[in-house]
């Protein structure tokens, strides 16, 4: 079990990784104690991104074990802790949201509408919230057939289309696999499929 910093009471369930294997195992920590701009959050769902996957793995070399993954809360909580990083006098480490419950400063908790199921939710707040903001950046919410492109057809990829799409945008994908441009044309609604290695169609 983690060690107990002394605002930090309440015991939470998670998975987390003990070494670089890759591998999560349960994992019992402690949660710090609402303040008074804090809200306790019960975790249904979480998602997972390829960040996560390289902390479990120390592939940066920067890691602290054990880590808990959990893309959720990286992208809706970790913002609060990471300006308030420098001020925090115990030195205890942020755990993500592979765990049964959060505590998070209410200023950056979004409430998800009801006819949205929590399962789909979860991936947006992850690849959504990332290409969400540059388009909001730079001002292509309210922009229809403002030229959009997007570089790979991943996990990102895919998401940056659909809102494109939604938005009204002219969206061409940027890709190395020439297998993707159906998927991206038929099934995601792409205007345009570029092959990033084929030196005509990058002229």
């Amino acid at each position: 079990m983690a060690q107990t910093t002394p605002n930090h009471t309440q015991t939470v369930s998670g998975w987390a990784a003990l070494d670089n294997s890759g591998k999560i195992t349960p994992y019992t920590f402690k949660r710090r104690e609402n303040g008074v701009d804090d809200v306790t959050i019960e975790i249904l769902y979480c998602g997972i991104c390829h960040t996560d996957l390289h902390y479990a793995k120390d592939d940066w070399g920067i890691t602290m074990y054990p880590v808990v993954p959990g893309t959720r809360k990286r992208t809706t909580v970790t913002i609060s802790n990471l300006r308030t990083m420098a001020f925090f006098w115990d030195g205890s480490i942020t755990y993500g949201g592979y765990s049964n419950m959060i505590v998070a400063d209410q200023r950056y908790v979004v409430h998800v509408p009801e006819n949205l199921p929590m399962d789909s939710a979860a991936p947006l707040l992850c690849a959504g919230i990332t290409v969400f903001t540059p388009m909001k950046d730079n001002d292509m919410l309210n922009s229809p057939g403002k030229k959009l492109g997007v570089v790979g057809l991943g996990g990102l990829g895919h998401v940056a289309v659909k809102f494109g799409k939604a938005f009204g945008l002219h969206v061409t994908v940027i890709s190395t696999s020439p297998s993707k441009e159906r998927e991206a044309k038929e099934r995601l609604g792409a205007d345009g499929f570029i092959v990033s290695t084929d030196t005509e169609q990058m002229e």
